[in-house]
């Protein structure tokens, strides 16, 4: 999906620009999908792209959305991240190239990936299982 970062701005909320195309953080605890309990598919905000499911989602008590797998590997690309003095794998949107959030590894939170994909919620939508 290629689209200029005009339209880009003229499709997103300021903050969801931000994040999404300027790889930036919600802050910890504020986004909508921290908690929620709901069955179903998450999605990037930007492109629609379906990235993740409800029963990867876990607690990992971080302040973002937890999934231990993505939906498919090719849904994602995982990016070396340098930034902040740390070395850290940055997740990004593999339809339209939008961060997402980082991926963590080896934290020992028991799932079956030892993974933890920590998501902006600002970055996805998610559509109930039991919707139409």
């Amino acid at each position: 999906m290629t689209r200029s970062e005009d339209e880009w701005r003229a499709s997103l909320g300021p903050e969801e620009y931000r994040v999404l195309r300027e790889a930036g953080t919600e802050p910890a605890w504020s986004g909508e999908y921290v908690g929620t309990k709901t069955q179903g598919i998450y999605s990037c905000r930007a492109c629609g792209t379906e990235l993740f499911r409800s029963d990867a989602k876990f607690d990992s008590h971080c302040g973002w959305p937890s999934f231990f797998s993505p939906l498919a590997g090719d849904r994602i690309v995982e990016i070396e991240d340098r930034s902040h003095g740390m070395v850290r794998t940055e997740v990004r949107c593999a339809a339209c190239g939008s961060h997402l959030g980082h991926v963590f590894a080896g934290e020992g939170y028991g799932t079956p990936t030892d993974l933890r994909y920590c998501i902006n919620s600002v970055c996805l939508t998610m559509e109930p299982a039991d919707a139409p």
